[in-house]
């Protein structure tokens, strides 16, 4: 198995995208912040002490989508034409969802979970104070696609 991040010697590298064509990228994260169902009541009635957890979460997604070539050290800086953070309250989870689009010669799954990551953590951080226990989890990968001729749906 070879791996396109290390060169010849073994020493780590930028892949060299140059040569490829810009295509039409997507991809879908998904993630979960498990919480105490007080925590959930208490964000449903907007009683946590920090203010709306769902809106601060979704704003840190996109802001972190964009700057995603700054926290992973080899990931290529890529013009994100759109990114949507979906946070929603379940039974006893906060259910963190991405989407990211872009036209590039690499893919867009880093900046998917790094969205999904740091909405989470930022959930986590706007209701530490009712909830200390909550347990951030399940980051996953849930679609990725590449289109030359334009974006395509689930």
């Amino acid at each position: 198995m070879e791996f396109s991040h290390f060169d010849e010697t073994g020493r780590a590298r930028m892949v060299d995208i140059g040569s490829k064509p810009l295509t039409f990228r997507r991809a879908v994260a998904e993630g979960v912040v498990r919480a105490a169902p007080e925590t959930l009541a208490a964000v449903r009635e907007r009683r946590t002490p920090k203010g709306d957890p769902l809106e601060i979460a979704r704003l840190a997604g996109i802001q972190a989508a964009k700057r995603t070539a700054e926290l992973i050290p080899l990931c290529h800086p890529l013009l994100l034409d759109h990114v949507e953070i979906v946070v929603t309250l379940e039974h006893e989870v906060f259910r963190i969802r991405s989407e990211v689009k872009c036209r590039s010669a690499t893919g867009v799954e880093m900046e998917a979970l790094v969205a999904v990551t740091v909405a989470a953590l930022t959930v986590y951080d706007m209701c530490k104070g009712v909830d200390s226990g909550m347990v951030i989890g399940d980051v996953r990968l849930v679609h990725k696609e590449k289109s030359a001729s334009g974006y395509q749906s689930d």
